[in-house]
């Protein structure tokens, strides 16, 4: 399967010219939403700020969020003092080819706005999924909604897709993995506001809370050589998996992903139960 529009994603495209208008019109959409039509507090900001500006060169960085509303990505990056106009420094996106590439214009638009298309269901080696790999390759900021699809609820995390695990034990360095929780936007854009759909435009005077975490400790060694040795005692439904470059067969990956993805969800439960204290006090 040749990769969507992945000439409009590359910087070099018309001297870069469309991705600035994106950028600046996405940029200017966010902050009208976050800092302008609603009050949004942000806890923890400047960790975030040093990892997108400043983090060592070539280090990779993922950013984990829950996922409640369809304007979580740009809008939660519209708070006050989030450099959103800078092209260079603004994320990559992992986003539903079903909603935001149903034809050539929206696969243009947010191809040049630095999303990569994902099939959903179409499993962790998809052919975007490499991209996506080769971004974090690039030292790139990449941006995953581990969850798999919006979550209006207010309950605990669901249970994570295996995707943000890959590319993370796949990276030639291991990224930085920082998780956010952020609160409010499924009032901004509730799922099921007039005859059980979205509203048209996003919705005012709402309050957007914020929470970022510190960056997730993995010990991936670890991990490796423990899911090596469980795998031995398990079995799977095997699919058909490349090997690893490390020579992990499709047994240990399984292991190995899941053992990433139960502690990136414990991190996030942390983070989220924290943050509802937080909003209390």
């Amino acid at each position: 399967m040749s990769r969507t529009m992945e000439w409009a994603a590359r910087p070099e495209h018309l001297g870069g010219i469309p991705r600035k208008l994106v950028i600046a019109m996405v940029g200017t959409f966010a902050k009208t939403v976050s800092s302008f039509l609603n009050t949004t507090s942000v806890h923890n900001a400047d960790t975030l700020l040093r990892l997108v500006r400043s983090r060592p060169r070539r280090v990779p960085l993922i950013t984990i969020s829950n996922h409640m509303s369809t304007l979580d990505d740009p809008a939660m990056w519209g708070f006050k003092g989030f450099p959103i106009f800078d092209t260079k420094l603004a994320r990559w996106v992992l986003a539903a080819e079903d909603i935001c590439f149903r034809n050539a214009l929206y696969s243009y638009i947010f191809r040049v706005g630095k999303c990569i298309p994902i099939t959903r269901g179409g499993g962790i080696y998809q052919e975007h999924m490499n991209e996506a790999l080769e971004r974090l390759n690039d030292g790139e900021w990449l941006h995953t909604f581990p969850e798999g699809k919006v979550n209006q609820e207010e309950a605990p995390i669901r249970r994570l897709k295996w995707g943000t695990a890959s590319l993370i034990a796949r990276a030639r360095i291991t990224p930085i993995v920082l998780p956010i929780i952020h609160h409010g936007f499924h009032e901004v854009m509730p799922e099921k506001y007039m005859f059980g759909r979205r509203p048209p435009l996003p919705l005012w005077n709402k309050k957007i809370d914020i929470i970022i975490g510190d960056p997730i400790e993995l010990d991936l060694p670890a991990m490796r050589q423990k899911a090596i040795s469980q795998s031995r005692s398990e079995s799977f439904p095997i699919v058909g998996w490349p090997s690893t470059c490390d020579g992990l067969d499709e047994a240990a990956q399984r292991c190995f992903y899941a053992t990433i993805s139960e502690q990136i969800h414990a991190a996030m439960e942390r983070l989220r139960c924290f943050g509802k204290s937080l909003l209390k006090s």
